[in-house]
Formats: structure tokens, sequence, C-alpha cells
């Protein structure tokens, strides 16, 4: 079967409906097999709500459909967005199956110092244990003063209230709102070392 270029490119140029079954048809494609195949496809429907794609640091825009019963039955791009303008790429498209997937672990993975297994351990168990190890960090490397040198060398003794043993690192799809609340979080901590992934 010979294609000529003129051909591949009504095909390939995203022409729908009528014209690409009759071009498919011309080659000795069978299409009745996709239209039954695409009946079959179900339309979900559901209560929408916007949300982000959790992975690169483009943040295109989703849909994620969801039923009565509060159950995720599918996410698909949102043509809303400034960003994505409803497309998503093979990953993003995925999303679901990341959401919606029995072999997603449910519980934090805990293996304690020394200790040659690792435990399961609730999400709530965990933001405590986080809480108190970011407390007792702190408290033990906690600067009220330092000595500071000013553009001439002259060291003086000056109040810093900080801390150089914790760092934050945001992730690039965090929205500016959570950026906000996160260094007003770690500024007030006494954090230095604040940075977000996307500058990176």
């Amino acid at each position: 079967m010979k294609v000529t270029r003129r051909q591949f490119l009504k095909i390939s140029s995203g022409v729908i409906g009528t014209v690409v079954a009759t071009e498919a048809a011309s080659w000795g494609l069978d299409t009745i097999g996709m239209e039954k195949q695409a009946v079959k496809v179900p339309i979900k429907t559901g209560r929408q709500v916007p949300s982000v794609c959790p992975y690169c640091s483009v943040g295109c825009g989703t849909i994620v459909m969801v039923n009565d019963a509060g159950k995720i039955i599918d996410i698909q791009g949102n043509p809303d967005s400034p960003i994505s303008e409803g497309t998503l790429c093979p990953k993003g498209a995925a999303t679901y199956q990341l959401v919606m997937n029995d072999l997603r672990w449910t519980k934090v993975k805990y293996r304690a110092p020394g200790s040659d297994h690792w435990e399961d351990k609730p999400l709530d168990w965990a933001m405590d244990r986080i809480a108190q190890l970011v407390k007792k960090t702190r408290d033990e490397n906690f600067n009220e003063y330092e000595e500071v040198a000013d553009i001439r060398g002259k060291k003086s003794r000056q109040r810093v209230m900080n801390t150089y043993a914790i760092a934050s690192l945001g992730g690039a799809t965090i929205s500016n709102e959570w950026n906000y609340a996160q260094q007003k979080l770690m500024h007030g901590l006494g954090v230095v070392s604040v940075e977000n992934q996307a500058r990176i």
C-alpha cells in the first residue's frame, strides 16, 4: 500500500469525522471495528473539582470527576487552565492510575534508627513525628545572638533569632498561596534556608 504525502497530511493534521474515516477506508482499513469500540467507551459524569497535575513543574490544570459517594471516577485536562488549555502529557493523562491504584501505599513506611526492617505507620503518627523532630532540632540549634560582620569586617553581637539546622525545599507544583504560607511558617521558625525547586 503506497501512501502519498498529501494523504498522510490529511490524516495526521487532525482532520476528524468523515474525512478521516473516508481516507482510512480508502487505504483499506476497517473502521467499523473502531467505531463499535468507541461506542462502548462509557461517558463519565459527576461533580467536577478543579485541580493541578502532581508531576512536573508546568502545573497543568486538571478536572477531577467525583461521583455522589465521593469516589474519583476520572481525571482529565481542564480546558479553562491558562497553562495547558485542557491538554495533558501521557504522564498527566495517567494521573487516575496513580490515585485509584490497588498497589498504592496508604501507610507511611518507617524504619527506626538501628532497625533492620520497615514498619507501617499511620499518616497522623508520621505528621506528629515530623513536628516533634522539627521542634527538637530547632530547640537544640537555635541562635538567638550571633557575631555578624559589617562591610568593613567589624564584628558585633546582634540578635538574629534563627537556625541553620533546618532547610525547606518546596516542590515546583506548589501554588503561590501554599508557597506564601510555607515561607511564613519557615521564617516563623527562624529557618534561613528556604528555597523552591522550580528555581533550582
